[in-house]
């Protein structure tokens, strides 16, 4: 309630979003469940607002309004575990895609929270056999879980080598009791599903920030906003140049043109500081040759290529294998 920002409006009190497990609640609660539909699964790319201190805010790392790819996964306590190994799974191939190493910690319970001990020696129980089946070293962080769960938190390491917590899953038996949340069971009974809490990027405000810091701003090519830049030597080429232009965005290439009247050198070192991966130069030999003679930001010079053999060429450097990399806690 603290943090939360709110509104009057003809007489009622209305609040803005904090969180997106609330309304997940909800939409299971709006009908009746059996243990044959579980596990449940809702995801939301869903924006939430927390009144932060101004002395706390920190460029996009730490901010008052934010996106998190939130999902909620309500199961039976005998699903948990798998739950719980899914998403770790999960998070392992999500970092492996964009390069990160991370370190994992468990943390418990707070001095500040809700729940009887059962619950909370459950739902820690939970997260630590998963982990312990994973083969995963990781650090108990002593009373800083949620204040309704524990949770493992998946800490990222930028290249300065400082720590940045995203991906976090979170084992909660205390909100499906608050909010009365029943299946019926294969006995026919009312039985209380658990709710995990996961995100992967976490608040991607945050982990575009990391993310940024962690290439220094040059961005693989498969990743960069922009992966060529197309340059021309004379308006002579310019015609020529729009057609490639033509080609690579047909291909899914995101690319630009800088057809301006000024010295190739100038061109250059503007896509330099702008950590373009390829700058694709153009005089008349090119345009005779109906190719290009790509370039990297790091002043490597390819040499000439042909027009199609390029497209092969970055496909091939943005499919690349390290999509399926995986990484392991403090590699």
């Amino acid at each position: 309630m603290e943090n939360m920002y709110f509104s009057e409006v003809e007489g009622k009190k209305y609040g803005l979003k904090p969180m997106n497990c609330l309304s997940h609640m909800l939409i299971y609660k709006s009908a009746l469940r059996s243990y044959r539909d579980l596990p449940i699964r809702y995801f939301e790319l869903g924006t939430v607002h927390r009144h932060e201190k101004s002395g706390v805010l920190h460029g996009l790392s730490r901010v008052r309004e934010f996106t998190q790819d939130d999902a909620h996964i309500l199961c039976t306590p005998e699903q948990l575990h798998q739950e719980i190994s899914d998403i770790i799974d999960f998070v392992i191939d999500v970092m492996g895609v964009f390069g990160f190493d991370f370190e994992v910690e468990l943390s418990t319970r707070p001095k500040k929270s809700i729940g009887d001990d059962l619950d909370w020696e459950r739902a820690t129980s939970a997260l630590r056999s998963a982990l312990d089946s994973c083969n995963f070293s990781y650090e108990i962080n002593e009373g800083e879980g949620a204040f309704y769960g524990p949770k493992i938190d998946f800490k990222l390491k930028d290249c300065l080598q400082r720590s940045w917590q995203c991906a976090t899953i979170q084992c909660d038996f205390v909100l499906p009791e608050r909010f009365d949340l029943t299946y019926i069971g294969d006995d026919g009974e009312k039985h209380r599903p658990v709710m995990l809490h996961r995100v992967i990027l976490g608040s991607i405000e945050r982990f575009l920030a990391v993310l940024t810091e962690h290439y220094a701003g040059a961005f693989p090519a498969w990743l960069a906003p922009v992966q060529t830049i197309i340059m021309t030597i004379s308006d002579q080429q310019n015609e020529f140049a729009r057609s490639v232009y033509s080609r690579l965005v047909e291909n899914d290439i995101r690319t630009e043109l800088d057809l301006r009247n000024e010295s190739l050198n100038l061109k250059i070192r503007e896509a330099q500081i702008q950590k373009i991966p390829y700058m694709l130069v153009i005089g008349k030999k090119e345009m005779d040759s109906k190719g290009v003679s790509p370039r990297l930001r790091s002043g490597e010079n390819l040499g000439f290529i042909k027009v199609e053999n390029f497209i092969d060429k970055i496909k091939i450097t943005c499919n690349a294998p390290h999509l399926n990399k995986r990484v392991h806690p403090g590699n």
